[in-house]
């Protein structure tokens, strides 16, 4: 399900998505949202940056969050902002604690298979919270649009 303001270039305009718990449904995601973002006037090195993490969120939010249930769906919303772009991503999971997630980057993390999305995100977005629901998490990332 996708909804489109009525004006997708204003400011304030906003995109909205539900996607079920699995994986084709991040690249259906990563498409749209780039999409998006190109219509904004994101640079191409931006729409790379935006595309990973959301990519990143989007699998997250399916596996970890949802654990690939069928029941559970996973929501994006897209908001126009003037300095530049806000990514929302929440899942229907039993949420986390940000603080207790292991640091990719300490010695005994360095060859583990997952654990570096959250990194990947920070990285590239620039600004990234996480907000823990009574039915979920949610993530917001922001990426500011260079005038």
């Amino acid at each position: 399900m996708d909804q489109l303001g009525t004006d997708p270039n204003g400011i304030g305009s906003r995109w909205e998505a539900v996607y079920r718990s699995e994986l084709t449904s991040v690249d259906e995601a990563e498409a749209q949202v780039v999409a998006l973002a190109e219509k904004y006037g994101f640079d191409e090195d931006d729409l790379h940056k935006i595309g990973i993490a959301l990519r990143e969120g989007m699998v997250n939010a399916v596996v970890h969050g949802n654990k690939y249930s069928a029941e559970k769906q996973v929501f994006l919303t897209v908001v126009r902002q003037e300095e530049g772009l806000s990514v929302i991503i929440r899942d229907q999971g039993a949420g986390f604690d940000l603080s207790q997630v292991p640091d990719p980057l300490a010695q005994e993390n360095l060859l583990r298979e997952s654990g570096r999305g959250i990194l990947l995100m920070q990285a590239f977005m620039d600004e990234f919270q996480v907000r823990r629901l009574s039915d979920g998490t949610e993530i917001t990332m922001v990426k500011y649009q260079a005038s």
